[in-house]
């Protein structure tokens, strides 16, 4: 008998992603997070509102669309304490309840109207998502092939780096000044003060260490088609030295690198084309950005020569000199007119979440190479003490 119990095994994988959607589900809808004020309605009086007056088609398919992952994950989240009708049955429950409360939320926020027909296309959304995920469950867990390359390919302990390794092509969405140029959140949290408080903040400096000093300097080393091409190399390196980290050493890793470059390729210019109001698919590819996609793309598989405790230093490094760059150079003007042509309107609260992450993924990256280069160095020192006993 091939159902047997023993046999079938939890997703943590699915989990640990179920989390993460919850949480990207909870940040779409109450982007921007302030403005929180009350008109008098209690949070869930908009259940017995009349449908809204103005309907569109985008707002409709995007709810159904955005829950559905949410309801597949969840059917992957349980199994196998639950399976089949129980488990979808879960999974619509959950994702209606998630909606209920994300509408509720919406009633304090004045960019946000809360609405029964959302609430609706969202636990719809949840229920197709589970629904088609409820039969091939069991194959794609146990006995499918996805599994048994998942496990012949990559590490069994490595679930958070391949996450994290799967959030960069999206992380890369949003338009930067220079491609892959991700985690410029302290430049622009340092525009945001006013001079005052800047002049305070460097008054606490040494002199040698004043940032407004350095970009001019740093500017004139190369042209900037030179420094896009540095920080476009840089980042590849380190996403791609960090996505080799948990693969098998027989596993096509060669193969899985270039697909990797080519998805993330394929998404920026897809979302560009999306988002762009002039239609275009490769503004971003830019003289520099083509050079920084060559060299970045040869030093990763070069890399793939090295131990992985190596891999994951010149990761570090080379993710840690790109946020300096990234940082500390001044902006390309014309950046503002790409900037200008990305669609706002209906995707504010998309922008917003690339945006994010594109500002987080490196940090995210560091802080799990900080903890793995932690526990790598307490196992050997565990070692050490083993051998003189």
């Amino acid at each position: 008998m091939t159902d047997k119990l023993w046999q079938r095994h939890p997703s943590t994988f699915a989990r640990q992603a179920l989390v993460l959607y919850a949480a990207l589900i909870v940040y779409g809808s109450w982007y921007p997070f302030y403005g929180w004020r009350s008109l008098g309605l209690a949070p869930f009086a908009y259940l017995a509102d009349p449908l809204p007056q103005y309907l569109t088609l985008f707002d409709v398919v995007t709810n159904v669309f955005g829950y559905m992952p949410f309801g597949a994950l969840v059917v992957l989240a349980v199994y196998p304490r639950l399976r089949g009708a129980p488990a979808v049955a879960l999974a619509f429950a959950a994702g209606a309840l998630l909606s209920a409360l994300m509408e509720a939320g919406q009633t304090y926020l004045p960019t946000r109207i809360a609405s029964n027909l959302d609430l609706a296309a969202n636990g719809l959304g949840a229920l197709l998502g589970a629904t088609l995920m409820s039969p091939a469950t069991g194959a794609l867990l146990d006995r499918g092939l996805l599994r048994r390359l998942r496990f012949l390919w990559f590490e069994r302990d490595r679930t958070a780096i391949i996450g994290i390794a799967a959030l960069w092509p999206v992380a890369t969405m949003f338009p930067a000044p220079r491609l892959f140029g991700l985690g410029d959140w302290p430049r622009a949290l340092w525009q945001h003060f006013d001079a005052g408080m800047q002049d305070t903040l460097l008054a606490w400096t040494p002199a040698a260490w004043h940032v407004p000093s350095w970009p001019a300097h740093a500017a004139a080393w190369l042209p900037d088609d030179g420094w896009e091409a540095v920080i476009t190399a840089l980042s590849l390196l380190s996403a791609g030295a960090l996505a080799s980290l948990p693969m098998r050493t027989r596993a096509p890793r060669r193969r899985l690198l270039v697909a990797f470059i080519v998805l993330t390729l394929v998404v920026k210019a897809g979302v560009t084309f999306l988002q762009s109001q002039s239609g275009l698919l490769f503004d971003w590819a830019t003289p520099g950005a083509l050079i920084g996609l060559a060299c970045g793309s040869a030093a990763v598989l070069l890399a793939l020569a090295l131990p992985p405790a190596w891999r994951a230093t010149l990761a570090a490094v080379a993710l840690i000199a790109a946020l300096v760059f990234v940082n500390l150079l001044p902006v390309n003007p014309y950046f503002d007119v790409v900037l200008a042509d990305w669609r706002q309107g209906r995707y504010l609260h998309f922008n917003g979440l690339a945006r994010w992450l594109a500002w987080t993924w490196p940090y995210a990256a560091l802080v799990w190479l900080a903890f793995s280069a932690e526990r790598a160095w307490l196992t050997r020192r565990r070692a050490r003490g083993t051998k003189r006993d």
